[in-house]
């Protein structure tokens, strides 16, 4: 048996050893709560209507004994069996004194035929059915002893144990019937938790999957960020390089430009070491900024593509939003649907290709909005857009960014992404709580 097995195993173990447990647990109290209302209403009628006899002494002494078994109980739930095994022998003494001592046509009789009931969800199965044997048996030979005088007659005696009999065939039928639901339970139980672990391993593997995608993405963006600053960098010192070569006087103002240029360069690329390593944190964050300046930090991450393809993109702000939210987690969702919008528009070939971002704040949400004027998307792929794996862009694409976007969205922002889209263009929104911690 393999380790995985033997784990299911002992899971199944563990659940069916909890739902018995709580099984037994509400028997127990619920037996002993009704036969004590049962013991009371008895004791309350006899005492009031002056019916004498041992019953009543019996009586006090079953709710004394009751007492002393839910303290018992309460104090040391493993004694469930002892005190299983007490109840079904008094409530035996009883019965057993009830049909010998009184006429069938008394009321009092009519509790022998709880018995079944008691037994069978007292006792396990094999060992309710010796008591039930030992019970019939002493119904039906009644008649016959020698030691106590009973008025009922054989005919009498067959039909308190048939219907004894019948009584204990149904209980008997229905409490296999809930162990069969029980066990069906338990195995759903099992099964919805196994598949809980599979989702949870699987969507665990999407995350780091998603995480290297981003990875990849972010060095490409690295490497655009830097291109053009470190080639000016590199021409600078070129052309200080070539006029010495040549023996050209370099001037003072020339070589403050230059220098100054390099310096502001510098600068520069230390800043978008800064951006990407926050970007990077692992820890995550709750932050209190306006929203477009983070739109602006997502913008800033893909401005090299966009000037490469030519691309047009504007923030549209009507009103400052402040949000308390998980800003890299938000930027990394904005920047997927921007890097898709880019990758739409370089193949769509506008004469003027454009991108648009605003924000509308509705009540404990907002929304904001990511518009591009490409050849929008399929009817065909728009119902698989948010699918894992699912990608429109070949080898190039993981089909992981719409998925995990949307996955961060209802998880971590208690909103959604939807979209529209026609031939003029696509429309995403994303919504998110403006306050994650409230």
């Amino acid at each position: 048996m393999s380790e995985v097995e033997k784990k299911n195993e002992l899971v199944d173990d563990l659940l069916q050893d909890k739902n018995a447990k709580q099984n037994n647990d509400a028997t127990i109290k619920v037996l002993i709560s009704i036969s004590t209302l049962g013991m009371l209403y008895g004791l309350i009628n006899n005492i009031i209507y002056k019916i004498g006899g041992g019953v009543v002494y019996f009586e006090i002494f079953m709710l004394v004994l009751n007492a002393i078994m839910y303290l018992s109980y309460r104090a040391d739930a493993n004694k469930y069996k002892l005190i299983a095994r007490i109840m079904v022998i008094q409530f035996f003494v009883f019965f057993m004194y009830l049909y010998y001592a009184y006429k069938i046509e008394d009321l009092k009789f009519l509790w022998i035929y709880i018995y079944p009931i008691f037994l069978l969800y007292l006792e396990e199965i094999h060992a309710a059915g010796k008591w039930i044997l030992l019970t019939s048996g002493i119904i039906l030979i009644a008649p016959f002893q020698p030691f106590v005088e009973v008025s009922h007659s054989w005919f009498e005696v067959s039909y308190i144990a048939f219907v004894f009999i019948t009584i204990t065939v149904m209980a008997y039928m229905h409490k296999v019937q809930m162990l069969k639901a029980q066990e069906i339970i338990a195995r759903q139980r099992v099964d919805l938790e196994r598949k809980y672990q599979e989702l949870k391993k699987k969507d665990s593997m999407l995350t780091a999957q998603s995480k290297q995608a981003v990875m990849g993405e972010m060095m490409s963006m690295i490497a655009h960020q830097w291109r053009q600053p470190l080639s000016t960098v590199t021409l600078n010192i070129s052309n200080l390089q070539f006029k010495k070569m040549l023996g050209q006087e370099i001037s003072d103002e020339e070589l403050d430009k230059a220098f100054n240029e390099i310096s502001d360069t510098v600068v520069y690329l230390s800043d978008t070491v800064d951006d990407f390593q926050t970007f990077f944190r692992p820890k995550k964050e709750k932050t209190e900024i306006e929203i477009h300046e983070l739109l602006q930090k997502a913008v800033n991450f893909v401005t090299p593509r966009i000037k490469e393809n030519q691309i047009e993109i504007s923030i549209s702000k009507y009103v400052e939003i402040k949000v308390v939210t998980y800003a890299n987690e938000l930027v990394q969702m904005i920047l997927n649907i921007l890097n898709n919008a880019i990758d739409a528009l370089s193949q769509a070939k506008r004469e003027k290709a454009k991108i648009i971002l605003y924000v509308e704040l509705k009540g404990e949400y907002i929304y904001i909005s990511i518009v591009d004027n490409a050849d929008g998307i399929s009817e065909e792929d728009a119902d698989n857009i948010f699918d894992p794996y699912f990608s429109t862009k070949g080898k190039n694409g993981t089909g992981l960014g719409l998925y995990m976007s949307q996955m961060l969205a209802q998880k971590q922002f208690d909103g959604e992404i939807t979209f529209t889209s026609s031939h003029l263009g696509t429309h995403f929104v994303i919504k998110v709580k403006k306050d994650i911690s409230s």
